[in-house]
């Protein structure tokens, strides 16, 4: 189990890629603890901001050792002021880290042919998995899709890393038109795959969960609910979650995932806590 840090770190680098920013920062302690699916929560806006939140962010790459102790990247979506505020950080500025937080993604103990699914800056903690997998014998092959061209990430750096790569964008703008759930059938059929990692929106998850039950792999999906604390005190990131015994619990994705196997997420009641959930309200109940 990793013991997350609480730090301030100082910003590296900032660097676009196509419609994100890759926020290169120091960091010691955290890099060593880091496994791919892990996460950050960062405090948005500095010392005297009204944005109350924190925002959380997957780690995309880190460096154990070098001049500066420790460094990691993230890759931040310009989606509102926060993330703004994040993009616009200039080198030698500092944000205040939490990490490594969150369950990462199991890896398998024997060599199996994985297919890794990224939607859009999803991909971000995709590219370590994938160093990882080989490095224990394991074929990749990656589907990354995205809306646009420019909603991709890293599709050199990920191409380098795969024995495959198919692309989908909703657009036809680059690869295949449509989603990745539309090839991801084939891909899994073509290298007889075993297992399926995924990390992007809800929707997405929930259909590559299914197909790879049709198919008979197992699937790991990093899930991208809001996770303001990101320690599992707010309780905005639950979720429900079929447990070994079978029953159905409202989790926190902050620190029993982000990564969940893709056959037990309830994805249709997301959202929602179901009549049969362990400790649900009864109605009509004293």
């Amino acid at each position: 189990m990793s013991k997350p840090v609480q730090l301030r770190g100082e910003v590296l680098d900032v660097r676009r890629s196509g419609s994100y920013f890759v926020i290169s920062m120091t960091a010691p302690g955290i890099p060593e603890q880091t496994r791919p699916g892990h996460f950050l929560n960062i405090g948005i806006g500095g010392e005297d901001s009204s944005m109350l939140l924190r925002r959380s962010f997957a780690i995309h790459q880190v460096q154990e050792r070098g001049m500066y102790g420790g460094t990691l990247e993230i890759v931040v979506g310009v989606n509102g002021k926060g993330s703004q505020w994040l993009a616009d950080r200039k080198r030698h500025d500092t944000v205040s880290v939490v990490g490594p937080l969150g369950r990462p993604f199991v890896l398998p103990k024997q060599p199996v042919a994985c297919v890794l699914v990224g939607g859009g800056y999803g991909s971000a903690p995709l590219f370590m998995l994938a160093e990882q997998l080989r490095e224990r014998g394991c074929r990749v092959d990656v589907v990354i899709g995205a809306a646009t061209e420019d909603k991709l990430f890293g599709v050199l750096d990920i191409k380098r890393l795969a024995s495959s790569l198919t692309i989908t964008t909703d657009d036809g703008s680059l690869g295949e038109q449509g989603r990745v759930t539309d090839v991801l059938p084939e891909v899994m059929e073509r290298h007889d795959a075993g297992v399926v990692y995924a990390c992007g929106p809800m929707g997405m998850l929930a259909a590559v969960a299914h197909i790879a039950g049709n198919h008979r792999a197992h699937s790991q999906c990093s899930v991208e609910e809001s996770m303001a604390c990101g320690v599992g005190v707010c309780m905005t990131c639950v979720l429900p979650v079929v447990g070994d015994d079978g029953l159905t619990r409202m989790v926190r994705s902050c620190t029993d995932g982000p990564v969940f196997r893709g056959d037990r997420v309830r994805w249709s009641d997301v959202g929602t806590i179901p009549d049969d959930v362990v400790g649900a309200p009864q109605v009509g109940g004293h």
